[in-house]
């Protein structure tokens, strides 16, 4: 049960982070898919992959989404 708790989260971390129109808050909110598949990896007993899930998908792929979006110019509409 709790894991289509853990997958519906991802499903619904990963719209929210479409749907958004700032860069910067969704390349942040693609955090939110990432930690929901560590914890999703731990309960299904794999805790290498949830590990390294929580490492790369919840930590260093937003800072570099971030860091991108920062480094390019903003042009507000």
């Amino acid at each position: 049960m709790i894991e289509y708790i853990f997958m519906i989260t991802t499903i619904l971390g990963a719209v929210i982070c479409l749907m958004q129109r700032d860069l910067l808050k969704a390349a942040i909110l693609t955090g939110i898919p990432g930690a929901s598949l560590a914890f999703l990896y731990q309960y299904l007993q794999a805790p290498d992959v949830a590990l390294t899930q929580a490492i790369v998908g919840s930590a260093i792929v937003p800072v570099f989404f971030a860091l991108a979006v920062l480094r390019t110019r903003r042009v507000e509409e």
